[in-house]
């Protein structure tokens, strides 16, 4: 049982780890140009420099939710984190880690909910670019969807443990 808790522990703090970078860095479409790679992500458009990402009126507000949803799935990854290491150490047997796997499948909601937006909204419309495709940040930011959901269930069946 020691094992596997210090097992989901890990993979909780590697996925916050993954979930700041894929929020952070600004690699989540890569295309080709005249100029060389560029780069666009939540933030910033980047080629040999990083300037503000150009965004149509109609697809700003999609971008602030995915902004916002990236952000939220942070706090509450690290929310889930804090209430894991609490209630290890405060609650008795059978009410261990209900509220962290609660807080966990938040998280992936709002993983799942940005990373949905971005696909429909931003996949394959890269301006200034030919042959855009998904960077880093994206594919992690769906790795982080799938870990996310795997430890709030885990966490869910191992409160009655």
């Amino acid at each position: 049982m020691l094992v596997l808790l210090a097992g989901i522990f890990v993979v909780h703090i590697a996925t916050v780890i993954m979930l700041f970078v894929s929020t952070i860095a600004n690699v989540w479409m890569v295309g080709s140009s005249n100029i060389g790679t560029i780069s666009t992500g939540l933030w910033l458009l980047c080629n040999k420099t990083c300037t503000q990402l150009p965004v149509s009126s109609q697809d700003e507000a999609s971008l602030k939710a995915v902004q916002a949803f990236m952000i939220l799935s942070i706090i509450f990854s690290v929310l889930a984190l804090v209430v894991f290491i609490i209630q290890l150490f405060t609650l008795e047997k059978g009410k261990r880690f209900y509220m962290t796997g609660a807080v966990m499948l938040v998280c992936w909601m709002c993983i799942l909910i940005a990373v949905s937006i971005y696909t429909a909204r931003f996949t394959g419309t890269m301006v200034y670019s030919t042959n855009p495709h998904h960077g880093y940040c994206f594919i992690l930011a769906w790795i982080c969807f799938c870990f996310s959901f795997i430890i709030g269930i885990l966490y869910l069946v191992l409160r009655k443990k």
